[in-house]
């Protein structure tokens, strides 16, 4: 077969899992039980922090962004993967390849800022606490927010222009369950360098840049929480950092694990699972960490009352 470009391309198809058929059964009915999980969870930490006024502060306004943000990076996936799920060859055209890969970095990129801002948010809380409300005023909370959102959608474009020109030769089957830039890079004929170097650059740039930021949050703040002379101001600060930190290792592990290595060691199949870490675990367990861990968001949920909530 000769070679195409994206224009002269009908589309791909996906593998999804029909390369494990004995796993076909069990992983569909895990992995859907999964989205309703999510779906579900996540919501319902949006609509709790919504109904309980106590919970209007910068810490659960970022939370709620971040619920969003998995309901989003979810559901650009996961339907479309379970409704091919027992396809041989699911097709995707081309329009549908780039809108979620576009889709799927965007989010990406948004959630490691959200996590970053959180961080700040409670280095600030717990170093700076007399003035916490000041620094992080309402404006500001929006501020960060908007420009989280605005560069985690314009950072990815730089990726979908070069993905867009790439030359594909031979088969146009992607062994994944969704249009992955890096299983894409597995079917084209074209020089890959200049798309690995960029992820790796602008990769860099975000990523290392959030972790050290988090890093430096964390070590001002436990150093603040050292010298907190009560055992019990010690624990609740502790505690107010615990499900965000959690929350910052299961996404980073899973995430950099599968981004963040040559494409020469890029196994399919082992990249389908560590994507299934942080598409459907990590937005799954986000809400149970947060509702486990942090005493005033499980007071806000005990004080949810859903028919109250329908009467008025």
């Amino acid at each position: 077969m000769g070679a195409e470009n994206w224009s002269s391309v009908d589309g791909f198809f996906l593998v999804v899992f029909s390369d494990l058929p004995q796993l076909q059964g069990p992983l569909f009915i895990i992995l859907l039980l999964s989205y309703l999980i999510t779906l579900v969870g996540n919501l319902l930490v949006m609509v709790t922090i919504y109904c309980n006024s106590h919970l209007y502060t910068p810490m659960y306004f970022f939370l709620s962004n971040l619920s969003f943000i998995d309901i989003c990076h979810t559901s650009n996936i996961l339907p479309q993967m379970l409704a091919r799920f027992f396809q041989e060859e699911a097709h995707m055209s081309m329009s549908e390849c780039l809108l979620q890969m576009e889709f799927f970095l965007a989010l990406m990129f948004t959630e490691i800022l959200v996590l970053t801002v959180m961080a700040y948010d409670r280095y600030v809380a717990i170093c700076n606490p007399l003035r916490y409300m000041t620094i992080m005023n309402k404006d500001v909370c929006m501020q960060l927010a908007v420009g989280s959102w605005t560069v985690g959608i314009m950072f990815p474009l730089t990726y979908i222009a070069l993905s867009s020109v790439l030359i594909f030769c031979g088969s146009h089957t992607i062994n994944h369950f969704f249009c992955d830039l890096p299983a894409l890079m597995k079917l084209t004929c074209s020089s890959t360098r200049q798309i690995e170097m960029l992820i790796y650059v602008l990769g860099s740039m975000i990523t290392l840049g959030s972790i050290t930021l988090i890093i430096t949050s964390y070590i001002n703040i436990t150093s603040c929480i050292l010298k907190i002379k009560s055992k019990g101001g010690r624990h609740k600060a502790f505690s107010t950092c615990a499900s965000h930190l959690t929350v910052v290792l299961l996404f980073y592990g899973s995430a950099c694990s599968s981004y963040f290595r040559p494409t020469s060691t890029y196994s399919m199949k082992e990249n389908k699972m560590l994507s299934l870490l942080y598409i459907v675990v990590t937005p799954m367990c986000n809400p149970i960490i947060y509702s486990l861990k942090n005493e005033e968001f499980k007071k806000g949920l005990r004080k949810f009352n859903m028919f109250q909530m329908v009467a008025e």
